[in-house]
């Protein structure tokens, strides 16, 4: 019913039967393989809602899906990533497993929808999340922030004169030129976009 090519080796139809609707090809020095095709041979077409999922077995390792066949789509060819780790070719590398499973058709699109899922997933880096500001650390930070802001202000403070007006001469009062916060506030700027720890610190 199924047949598979080794990229570089001859047509396998050594299928076996292991279970009901599950069959298995052995892959012999597995560690050279890079490319497998794997296809209905035609003279048994799958039964109405069925179709096939086809799996690969690597030496102490766990199943891995790598696609599935249908009547739809009767061959699939999949690049395999060898795992053994083995650069000498001319040693007798390992046997793996290539596994084909008949099963309803939904079920298998699902286990499909699933594998695809996993592959956006271990493609889209983590995003570190910020860790949450806590009361307390905003009430630290706003409380140097107006320190800082008052230190700076309070030096450039200065008693008024007869020529500021309403205030009088002598009043008991201090001003602040507006352009003394401006200046502030740009520093205090450049200081957090420098060094964020500092600029809180000072």
């Amino acid at each position: 019913m199924f047949g598979c090519i080794v990229a570089g080796r001859l047509v396998q139809t050594n299928l076996q039967q292991v279970d009901v609707n599950k069959y298995v090809f052995e892959l012999p020095e597995a560690q050279t393989i890079n490319h497998i095709v794997v296809f209905l041979l035609g003279t048994n077409p799958f039964e109405p809602g069925y179709a096939a999922t086809v799996h690969l077995l690597w030496p102490n390792k766990s199943w891995q899906l790598l696609g599935m066949l249908s009547n739809d789509k009767p061959s699939a060819i999949f690049r395999l990533k060898a795992t053994s780790g083995s650069e000498n070719t001319d040693m007798v590398g390992p046997t793996a497993e290539l596994g084909i499973s008949i099963e309803p058709i939904q079920a298998i699109e699902q286990q499909m929808q699933q594998q695809q899922q996993q592959q956006q997933n271990a493609l889209v880096p983590a995003v570190q999340q910020p860790s949450p500001v806590s009361l307390q650390s905003a009430k630290q930070i706003a409380e140097r922030t107006l320190q800082n802001l008052y230190d700076y202000a309070t030096s450039f403070a200065t008693k008024p004169d007869a020529s500021m007006g309403m205030f009088g001469s002598g009043a008991p009062v201090q001003v602040l030129p507006v352009k003394v916060f401006e200046d502030w506030y740009t520093s205090f700027l450049r200081k957090l976009q420098r060094d964020p720890a500092t600029a809180m610190q000072n």
